[in-house]
């Protein structure tokens, strides 16, 4: 799956195939105690950590009110669309970013992402949560009441989520192709491999959750202002 995530976003992206993809991320690497590139490695990690433990959160909180046969296959439903949906939103990151206007809009909706994830951390949960997934009881939102509505919803916040975390690597990592690349495998294999564990964590140490909040809040900013300003694809040149 991550040799596919490499072959054909080296086609899409147009590193000039995975050897361009491998200069990239050499060349990021072998810089990476350099401020700039440093700080993007840990922006990139934080927003991977924090939103692949929220979309779990999510998924379980969903199917909480399922029989346990039902609440697996959804929680399953939850975590392969997510793996599907953010190498697909990969794909096509660099092309949407080359596009004018899209990162005002992106730091827009990560703006509002971080607005939901704060009203979550203050929120007293309305659902019981799954037993396969920790810390889903305080997410703030209702379970589904039949199969195929938890399914809906699951596949619903999916979409959401995915793109918000895909906007959020390229956002951080815009000026540092080989990190961005990292960063969006990175959040691949931590939802197929470990978003649950993240979870745990996340509702045992709060403080894991607000300093990721404040990475996307920081990310939302500069992506709003270089949406704005920058000469290529910032909304500011439409108005001359």
């Amino acid at each position: 799956m991550l040799e596919f995530l490499v072959q054909a976003g080296a086609a899409a992206d147009g590193f000039g195939g995975p050897a361009g993809i491998w200069a990239a991320i050499v060349k990021d690497f072998s810089n990476i105690t350099e401020p700039a590139a440093l700080a993007a490695f840990v922006q990139v990690l934080m927003i991977d950590l924090v939103l692949a433990g929220d979309n779990a959160i999510v998924v379980g909180a969903l199917a909480a009110g399922l029989p346990a046969d039902q609440r697996k296959k959804v929680i399953l439903i939850g975590v392969l669309a997510a793996l599907v949906l953010r190498i697909a939103f990969a794909l096509v990151v660099q092309q949407l970013m080359g596009i004018v206007g899209l990162i005002f809009v992106g730091g827009l909706l990560l703006a509002w992402v971080a607005w939901k994830m704060w009203r979550e951390l203050r929120h007293t949960g309305q659902s019981h949560g799954s037993p396969e997934v920790e810390g889903d009881e305080h997410s703030g939102l209702k379970p589904a009441k039949s199969f195929a509505g938890a399914a809906w919803a699951v596949a619903v916040a999916d979409v959401s989520m995915s793109l918000d975390n895909v906007l959020a690597v390229a956002g951080a990592a815009r000026e540092h192709p080989g990190i961005m690349i990292v960063g969006l495998i990175f959040a691949v294999a931590l939802m197929g491999l470990a978003a649950n564990i993240i979870a745990k964590y996340i509702e045992r140490y709060r403080w894991i959750a607000y300093v990721g909040l404040a990475v996307i809040v920081y990310v939302a900013v500069k992506m709003i202002y270089e949406g704005w300003v920058d000469p290529g694809v910032g909304i500011g040149t439409l108005f001359g």
